[in-house]
């Protein structure tokens, strides 16, 4: 392959040859420059479905990456399929066995603030509820980093709507490092001096949250699918992000929540004049709107198809304005997790076994059911229906024991239950290797497990049960994601840069992937076996990237 103040105005947007080498050991093809500027792109909850679903129709920055390097079939292999564990493998090129982001969440029943633990947080110096936000449990440097420690003028830049997803790509050494906090705008870490970049945007999107938000247009190709469906008590499907004022919530799970974040990474460009020092630089964003509209609203409605059809036009223009600045740049983009429709709508089209999980499989609920028999009292089992489950400490080994096998057979027994492991048949697992689509559930749920992290047991629903229990609430979450299926799973990778020769590759590729393939455009050594990944030749001609 050959390479040869926009915040205030974008919260106003409608808000196989060519497939993998090994770690690369040596400098990019010859004669091919590094590019000035790498731009890392995740969109939270953007499935490998969505993407097949939505491309045809693409005309803005997605069309523009489908002229690059495609691989369609991209893996979040693991088994932990959420938000936190998801975003450390983009950059780091290792799966959470190794980052340690084991889940969003994970229980320390014995540490010194005993009980759950938010993945970017120092429970050191704050409480769950009121978290201090923190790189501290992510054990592997970024490509950034990298990049950093060995060329200090090298400037790392992360923005997102999410601190897991801006921390955990930009890693434990960033220039600037910027996330949405609720009620307060776009944050850093305590003592961080604001840039104007940044006072600019939060006045703007401050503005723009106190007036009531019109409707969004509809796309004609979204019409089809435009129709209202009843899931938990709320009536979804048919909505076009109309918002009464005041409403941050409605405003998050909304396009303009990306434009925000997208006019916020523009104006950082603009003032630092990324690109344009003496060393690459390295930004990377966290879109974090799609996955908000997933939980909202479904993946299969009038409200995602309105979604991605304005992320596109968001991305164009940002890629457009990288343009202009003449600076050689590439993109990547990919996606922390897959996504799962309501099980409602999902009925309607084809899964009949789709379904809410049942409240008895809830630890908390489970726990006491537990409990009783064996004469004991409180919670006894600790985390969520569908993953690593913890087992109360303080209980006498032997009891202990007892707990844990009778919660074995009862979740087994259970006809919502495909698997269950312990940590011990996890722990005795050999890491995975191969094609990801061909892992056993045991070999998915090893590429998640770290000893000191993860829990007494794990759970796993079959297929198409989504983890929200029936309920009805006019409020929260009405879909999800963290299965271990293919379907939360599968996300797109795509890359481009000017002048590349496009190609799609459909073999499966990881996400783990990006930054060894990333790392060999720069010419930046890695040592064999340095991190999970491999490096995805992004030559669509006879030469290779990977050398």
């Amino acid at each position: 392959m050959r390479l040869a103040r926009l915040l205030p105005a974008a919260l106003l947007l409608l808000a196989s040859p060519g497939i993998a080498r090994d770690v690369p050991t040596a400098g990019p093809t010859a004669k091919v420059p590094a590019p000035k500027l790498i731009v890392v792109i995740s969109v939270d909850q953007f499935s490998a479905d969505l993407f097949a679903q939505y491309r045809r129709h693409f005309t803005g920055g997605f069309a523009r990456l489908l002229t690059g390097a495609v691989f369609p079939a991209g893996y979040q292999s693991h088994a932990a399929t959420e938000t936190c564990p998801g975003h450390s493998t983009i950059m780091t090129g290792d799966r959470p066995a190794r980052t340690g982001i084991i889940a969003n969440d994970w229980y320390d029943l014995g540490g010194a603030r005993p009980g759950e633990v938010y993945c970017m947080e120092d429970e050191a110096k704050g409480t769950y509820d009121d978290y201090v936000a923190s790189d501290l449990h992510l054990r592997v440097p970024t490509l950034g980093e990298r990049m950093k420690a060995a060329d200090p003028r090298v400037r790392t830049v992360s923005v997102a709507g999410k601190d897991r997803a801006a921390i955990l790509m930009g890693g434990h050494r960033v220039d600037q490092l910027w996330f949405w906090r609720d009620g307060k705008g776009f944050i850093s870490y305590a003592g961080r001096a604001v840039p104007s970049s940044v006072t600019r945007a939060n006045a703007a999107v401050e503005a723009q949250i106190a007036k009531p938000g019109a409707p969004f247009a509809e796309p004609a190709w979204c019409q089809p699918i435009d129709r209202p469906v009843v899931a938990n008590g709320r009536t979804v499907g048919n909505g076009r992000f109309a918002r009464a004022a005041k409403k941050e919530g409605d405003w998050k799970s909304s396009p303009a929540f990306d434009s925000a974040i997208f006019g916020l990474a523009t104006d950082m460009v603009r003032d630092m004049k990324l690109g344009r020092g003496p060393a690459t630089d390295v930004l990377t964003i966290g879109a974090s709107a799609t996955d908000y509209v997933g939980h909202a609203y479904g993946t299969g409605g009038s409200e995602m198809c309105i979604q991605l059809a304005a992320l596109d036009r968001t991305l164009g223009q940002f890629f457009a304005m990288l343009d202009k600045t003449g600076v050689d740049y590439v993109v990547a983009l990919t996606a922390d997790h897959g996504g799962n429709d309501i099980p409602e709508r999902e009925r309607e089209r084809g899964v009949p076994s789709a379904g809410r999980v049942a409240a008895e499989l809830l630890p908390r609920t489970m726990g006491p059911a537990i409990g009783a028999p064996l004469g004991l009292e409180g919670q006894l089992l600790y985390g969520g229906v569908n993953g690593d489950i913890w087992v109360d400490t303080n209980l006498p080994p032997a009891q202990r024991s007892k707990v844990i096998a009778e919660a074995v057979r009862r979740y087994r027994a259970h006809p919502q239950v495909e698997a269950v492991f312990t940590r011990n048949e996890v722990a005795a697992a050999p890491l995975p290797a191969g094609p990801p689509e061909t892992w056993s559930l045991l070999q998915r749920a090893r590429a998640s497990f770290d000893p000191q992290r993860s829990g007494d047991l794990l759970v796993f629903l079959k297929p198409y049960i989504t983890s929200i229990t029936p309920r009805i609430s006019a409020t929260g979450a009405v879909a999800t994601h963290g299965s271990i299926w293919d379907y939360d799973r599968r996300v797109p990778i795509l890359f481009w840069r000017r002048g590349m020769r496009g190609f799609e590759q459909p073999l499966s590729v990881e996400t783990v992937d990006i930054m060894p393939s990333l790392a060999a455009l720069m010419g930046f050594a890695l040592a064999p076996g340095d991190v999970d990944g491999r490096c995805l030749d992004l030559d669509g001609g006879p030469g290779s990237t990977c050398r």
